[in-house]
C-alpha cells in the first residue's frame, strides 16, 4: 500500500510541483517507514514479511530486470538492513525494540531509519550507477517517509485507538 501511495500518488504530485526535479527518488518515500517500523516491531520476522512486497515493487519498476544479480542484492539489502541495524544496536547495548515497560524512543527509531537509509540507498544507488544528488534525494525521501508515516500512525491511533466498541 505504501508503494502504491508513493508511486501512484506522491510521485506524480512531486513531478507536477517540481517538473525540473529529474530524480527517480521520491522526496517522501513511505515504504522506508514500513521497512523500519516493521523491523522495530517484528525484528528478524520483518524479513519474510517484507520480502514479497519489496520483490513485487522491484518487479513493477524494473520488469524482468528484477532477476539481475545486482537487483537481487539490493532487494536483500532492502529487507535485511533495518532488522540488522536494530540487532547491531542491541548487541552494542542500545536496545530500542518495543517493550511494555517503557515508552518508545521515537528519535532512536528515526536514527535507525537514517542509518538504514544510508545502507539501502548506498547499495541501490551503487547498483543503478547514480550520482551523489541521487544518494541525497534517497536519504531525504527515506527519512521524510519514515517521519510522516510515524506521524500519520500516531494521529491514526490517537483518533481510533481510544474508541471502544460500545461507543
Amino acid at each position: 500500500m505504501a508503494y502504491l501511495v508513493t508511486f501512484r500518488l506522491i510521485m506524480p504530485l512531486q513531478d507536477s510541483f517540481f517538473p525540473e526535479y529529474g530524480s527517480r527518488a521520491s522526496l517522501l518515500f513511505l515504504p522506508h517507514g514500513v521497512r523500519v517500523l516493521s523491523a522495530w516491531l517484528l525484528g528478524w520476522r520483518a524479513i519474510p514479511a517484507l520480502l514479497p512486497g519489496v520483490f513485487l515493487t522491484f518487479a513493477d519498476l524494473g520488469g524482468m530486470n528484477v532477476f539481475l544479480p545486482s537487483r537481487l542484492a539490493v532487494i536483500t539489502v532492502s529487507v535485511c538492513a533495518a532488522p540488522a541495524v536494530f540487532y547491531a544496536l542491541k548487541a552494542l547495548g542500545w536496545d530500542v525494540f518495543p517493550r511494555a515497560d517503557r515508552q518508545p524512543c521515537w528519535i532512536c527509531i528515526m536514527g535507525v531509519g537514517a542509518i538504514t537509509s544510508l545502507l539501502i540507498s548506498g547499495s541501490t544507488n551503487f547498483a543503478f550507477g547514480s550520482t551523489l544528488s541521487e544518494y541525497i534525494a534517497f536519504l531525504i525521501g527515506d527519512v521524510a517517509g519514515l517521519f510522516f508515516l510515524m506521524l500519520g500512525l500516531l494521529y491514526f491511533f490517537r483518533f481510533f485507538g481510544n474508541r471502544s466498541p460500545n461507543a
